[in-house]
């Protein structure tokens, strides 16, 4: 059984400036709104996927259902630089195991404030989220063209993991883009899906083999530094111009575990933040992000909000529009 369930109040608390005017000052925590009083303004929709069990299928550290709340906390007292609304619809739970319904679950009420005219970003939680993500947005592109055909989405992966794993026993937090691929093959779709941060260390042979041959992009945590930002920044400028919507995705533990410690497999390595930014910065000036989402937070690990304050930093700058 999965549930969608509203945050509690106390969530959404932080400082209140009035040393200028109202408008300047106001931070997320001041504008956050209950989805149910939506009226038809756009904006940004948080919604959590409160759930590890895809971690659990997939051997790893469990904690990660507690992660969106955490996230939230870190990003209420953030300014809120946008001239638009904020709203959360709270966290689909999976109480009961059935990570299947709580995805199916996370995909439908995601559709729903993608017809709202909304940009989603989805709280987890592990990456499972990310199946959940993505067949909520195709779905809602099918629903809007009225037949799959000619559907172009290109995922971004920021991970050190291609989750590529067939499923064993349902699906986990290491099968989500297989999932994608096999919906993209069963509706007679390309397959665009690119990774930035992929460990050596932690992908077999046959996951490398894989990703080849769906025909995946994907750039090693050892390719990602300064000295190679050029090289960067144009592949991801030509993945992005060939895709007509994307979906952005973050596995914090593609950052090393100094930065993201609150992970379910801290990475050894992993990517400078810094180079990420930039990076990020890229796709978010490529205007074509219709969905995003942060994964793999596991409070049960984090030290001093650590990683969770990484969480909501990120989102803050992809959703930032104040002038840089």
């Amino acid at each position: 059984m999965s549930e969608l369930k509203p945050v509690e109040p106390n969530i959404w608390t932080g400082r209140v400036d009035h040393d200028g005017e109202p408008r300047l000052t106001q931070r997320w925590h001041q504008k956050i709104k209950p989805y149910s009083e939506h009226s038809g303004s756009r904006g940004l929709a948080l919604l959590g996927l409160a759930c590890d069990e895809g971690v659990r299928r997939n051997h790893g550290r469990m904690g990660a259902a507690k992660g969106p709340d955490l996230i939230r906390k870190c990003l209420a007292n953030l300014p809120w630089n946008r001239e638009d609304t904020l709203f959360d619809l709270g966290n689909v739970t999976c109480e009961d195991g059935d990570l299947e319904s709580a995805q199916s679950k996370f995909s439908q009420t995601l559709v729903k404030t993608l017809q709202d005219g909304m940009l989603p970003v989805g709280l987890g939680g592990g990456h499972e989220i990310a199946w959940g993500s993505f067949k909520g947005l195709a779905d809602y592109l099918i629903q809007d063209h009225k037949t799959p055909k000619g559907l172009n989405i290109g995922i971004i992966n920021f991970d050190a993991h291609f989750d590529l794993r067939k499923p064993e026993k349902g699906a986990s937090s290491g099968t989500p883009f297989w999932q994608v691929a096999q919906f993209c093959e069963h509706q007679n779709l390309d397959f665009h899906y690119m990774c930035l941060g992929i460990s050596r260390s932690s992908n077999t042979q046959a996951l490398f083999d894989r990703a080849d041959e769906l025909n995946a992009a994907y750039i090693t945590d050892d390719q990602v530094h300064r000295d190679n930002l050029d090289f960067l920044i144009e592949e991801l400028t030509c993945f992005t111009s060939m895709v007509d919507h994307v979906y952005l995705t973050i596995d914090l533990d593609v950052f090393p575990s100094y930065q993201a410690p609150g992970v379910s497999a801290p990475a050894v390595k992993g990517i400078p933040l810094e180079i990420a930014a930039t990076l990020l910065q890229t796709i978010k000036e490529s205007a074509k992000v219709r969905v995003m989402d942060i994964a793999e937070y596991n409070p049960e690990y984090d030290h001093d909000l650590r990683t969770a304050r990484l969480a909501a930093w990120l989102v803050h700058q992809l959703t930032d529009q104040s002038e840089p």
